[in-house]
């Protein structure tokens, strides 16, 4: 660790005045100006007496001097050089933080969760195609919206993740009317034997009736009430093929469903 030292305290103390010390200094000065002297004069004689000589050690003196000259021209203009170095360096690392804090203040804020969808609010064909939405939004790529006239039953078809064929009825019901055991049946009636379903989904905003539910259960329909779907819809539950442990089987053309189709 270093030890500050107080410097005003040196400075502040003088020496004794020394007559001897000063008379020494005065004739050392004296006879450093006359040895110099001397000097001068013995070569300006030596000059006069041999002219050469005198030229070759005045362009000797005259390259030494030009020697330092330079040297020390050099050396300004290196420091010159890297003085601007440091400064274009400075002024880059200005521009970087200048522009950083710019970046920072111009980043865009992350967005706002969406707000949920009321799909009762919906008409039929848009909540048809919300759900076909939201069906490849979790992994089917393929699903599309084929209800309409003599649709069978099938409003939208897509292949899961898993391989499955999903068939999908969309029921846009009001809150005071909820599918019967009928919209179930002509459904149930269709899905296996028509479509080939290996994954049967009714999605109903109005919900469902008991019996509709108890008809669902025998067949291996999946319900989605308006709960069942906004959890769907806004993340709180995985998809309808995610929450099936296993595929229910699926009838081959042409077989009779075991519970009675009632027509409509």
């Amino acid at each position: 660790m270093a030890i500050p030292i107080r410097r005003d305290g040196i400075r502040g103390r003088r020496a004794p005045f020394d007559l001897r010390r000063t008379t020494f200094g005065f004739t050392l000065v004296a006879l450093v100006l006359a040895g110099g002297g001397m000097a001068l004069r013995a070569a300006w004689r030596s000059a006069g007496r041999h002219p050469v000589a005198a030229v070759l050690v005045v362009g000797l003196l005259l390259a030494a001097a030009l020697v330092v000259f330079r040297r020390r021209r050099a050396r300004r203009v290196a420091e010159a050089v890297t003085e601007a170095a440091y400064g274009i360096v400075d002024a880059g690392i200005a521009e970087l933080d200048a522009a950083g804090e710019a970046r920072a203040r111009t980043r865009p804020a992350p967005p706002e969760a969406a707000d949920p969808v009321d799909y009762a609010e919906l008409d039929p064909y848009a909540f048809e195609e919300a759900v076909a939405e939201l069906c490849r939004r979790d992994g089917c790529a393929d699903a599309e919206v084929v209800g309409g006239a003599g649709d069978l039953g099938a409003d939208v078809l897509a292949t899961t993740p898993d391989g499955r064929r999903l068939v999908v009825q969309c029921k846009r019901y009001g809150p005071g009317n909820r599918a019967g055991s009928q919209d179930l049946q002509r459904f149930g009636g269709t899905c296996y034997a028509v479509h080939g379903a290996d994954l049967a989904l009714v999605v109903s905003t109005g919900g469902f009736t008991e019996p509709a539910l108890e008809y669902a259960e025998q067949c291996g329909i999946l319900c989605y009430g308006p709960e069942e779907l906004a959890a769907w819809s806004e993340g709180g539950a995985p998809p309808p093929w995610d929450a099936t442990e296993e595929a229910p089987p699926s009838r081959p053309p042409g077989e009779e469903p075991t519970v009675p189709f009632s027509a409509p």
